[in-house]
């Protein structure tokens, strides 16, 4: 069974309402035949979307639809932000072997990527440079046991989606005062994804916990449910609120931001689709949409069958249709 957060405003109430179970749902469903690689010093990664090649004509194809929410979404003075997360495996691509090992094409997909959103005009920024520059100054960008980031990396994709923003819509509705306070630090020593949902008990054991930095949720005034948001988020489970993104941005807005998220599996095209056919958009439209997208799977469609959940498949011919229907011209 699979779960998503409703779409809400994020508040005090609403993340405390959200048990540990369900924020991790994401991370807690998967495919029977996708296991974990196991990598050096028990670094372990997602076994999808490693191949020799990018398959750039269905990247180009997703491109183009990305480009066409942007349209859609400007034609009614919305806009969007597509922040790209980049594969964990770029980022420790010395901890892969053999045959796990990355292409010199599969570690220059990412900037391939990001050079096709900028050429259709879909405003993000470039996270991988950001992950770098963490990572030289000796910060994790990614759990070593599971497929999810950091805090401190979500905390820098915040920033620059809040900048970004920003340059985008200058005068944000709302009140100022009304972001989401950030709590006290706290660490978690837990099995991450991969190791939980992958490994045998032994290979389990031989990965370990490892340390997970959470944010308390804190007491605050001023932040109502019904307080409508200028900025929604949805993605898939890097943007929910456990590893920090939708709430640091809020704090960085100071403003409310409201967010909806399914597991990877899901896909990055139905979630979108849900909250755009939503009452909640119909009703309180937001000045900003950050649609997260991520680097492995940029190339499926919203059609990719056996790849995506049977549930969340939807025709190319019906995702058109959907869309023009939620975001008429």
């Amino acid at each position: 069974m699979k779960h998503s957060a409703p779409f809400c405003v994020l508040t005090r109430r609403t993340l405390l309402s959200w048990p540990l179970g369900l924020w991790l749902a994401g991370a807690a469903h998967a495919q029977p035949d996708i296991l974990a690689i196991i990598g050096k010093d028990n670094y372990l990664f997602p076994a999808w979307g490693t191949t020799d090649a990018p398959d750039w004509a269905a990247i180009d194809a997703n491109v183009a639809r990305v480009a066409e929410v942007r349209r859609r979404l400007a034609a009614r003075g919305i806009a969007l932000v597509a922040p790209v997360i980049p594969s964990k495996k770029l980022f420790y691509a010395d901890k892969l072997v053999g045959d796990d090992a990355l292409t010199p094409e599969m570690l220059g997909r990412y900037a391939g990527i990001r050079d096709r959103l900028a050429a259709a005009k879909v405003p993000g920024f470039d996270a991988e440079a950001l992950f770098r520059a963490l990572q030289a100054k000796g910060e994790q960008v990614y759990y070593r046991t599971d497929q999810h980031w950091t805090q401190i990396a979500a905390d820098a994709t915040a920033q620059a989606t809040a900048e970004l923003i920003h340059q985008l819509v200058p005068q944000l509705a709302g009140k100022p005062g009304t972001g989401l306070a950030l709590g006290a630090i706290t660490k978690e020593r837990r099995y991450g994804d991969l190791a939980d949902r992958f490994l045998s008990p032994e290979q389990r054991r031989a990965a370990g916990r490892e340390i997970f930095t959470v944010r308390r949720a804190t007491e605050q005034t001023g932040l109502l449910d019904s307080a409508p948001a200028p900025v929604h988020v949805t993605g898939n489970s890097m943007v929910q609120p456990y590893f920090g993104f939708p709430q640091k941005l809020s704090n960085l807005l100071d403003r409310p931001v409201s967010v909806n998220w399914k597991p990877g599996d899901v896909g990055f095209w139905i979630v979108l689709m849900e909250y755009l056919e939503s009452s909640a958009f119909r009703t309180q439209p937001p000045q900003v949409v950050v649609w997260q997208l991520f680097e492995p799977n940029l190339h499926l469609g919203p059609n990719a069958k056996g790849l995506w959940d049977s549930a969340s498949l939807i025709s190319e011919q019906d995702w058109s249709q959907r869309l023009a229907a939620a975001l008429p011209a």
